[in-house]
């Protein structure tokens, strides 16, 4: 979850190119591949350790896709090239600090969301009622065991912790909205929560256990503040 302001990427960062190798991109496999208009590239900022979205002709960058953006091909490709490495996971793998749990999240956000954009779409047009329906369908095939709400948030989520299956780190009391924080606080790990209303929108959480850390091996320090009050 981010902040009521998204930053935006500062000059100065440097980001890393946006293929996981460090190389860039040739043009067309950026346009083609990444779904993004033209002119439009991923890049990666090394202060958030999150992708956003650059402009190489204005120069300009933002966190959410531009419009005219196939939103498909950029599910895809965000899965393919920008999921933490293992390397990189078992580095920065930390151990649990007291007093705070470790969940991860699917959000889907609609019109009345207190940020209606994401880095899935740059307007959500959705109702509330139609955001409750889709997150109920995705509920239904946690529950059945076809698929699991991490790799549902890698491309159906509306929060940029998408990329590392909704994994939001470990955080404590008062670090999160209220509603959402209550929630995952009820939970035992391994378990997943009911529908959870916020400013943010609508969300599933899950209380990750020790088996679930192992299988995302997400870093600890990634998280901070960007996803933490969207």
């Amino acid at each position: 979850m981010v902040p009521l302001t998204a930053p935006s990427p500062r000059p100065n960062e440097s980001p890393i190119a946006e293929n996981t190798t460090g190389g860039a991109l040739p043009a067309q496999l950026k346009t083609v591949e990444t779904g993004l208009p033209e002119d439009w590239e991923v890049r990666h900022s090394q202060s958030k350790n999150l992708p956003y979205y650059f402009n190489s002709a204005t120069k300009t960058s933002r966190w959410e896709p531009p419009s005219g953006t196939d939103i498909d091909k950029l599910k895809i490709y965000m899965a393919k090239y920008h999921s933490p490495t293992s390397q990189q996971q078992q580095q920065q793998q930390q151990q649990q600090p007291q007093g705070k749990i470790r969940c991860a999240h699917l959000l889907v956000k609609h019109n009345q969301s207190r940020r209606p954009s994401s880095w899935r779409e740059s307007e959500i047009t959705r109702t509330k009622q139609e955001a409750l329906t889709t997150l109920q369908g995705f509920e239904q095939h946690i529950k059945s065991g076809s698929i699991s709400l991490g790799e549902l948030a890698l491309t159906e989520s509306d929060c940029s912790s998408a990329r590392k299956r909704g994994d939001l780190g470990y955080f404590g009391r008062g670090d999160m909205q209220k509603e959402f924080e209550d929630a995952a606080f009820a939970l035992k790990p391994g378990e997943i929560s009911g529908i959870v209303d916020t400013a943010s929108g609508l969300h599933l959480i899950e209380r990750e256990t020790d088996i679930i850390r192992e299988r995302t091996k997400v870093a600890d320090n990634d998280i901070g503040e960007w996803y933490r009050l969207e």
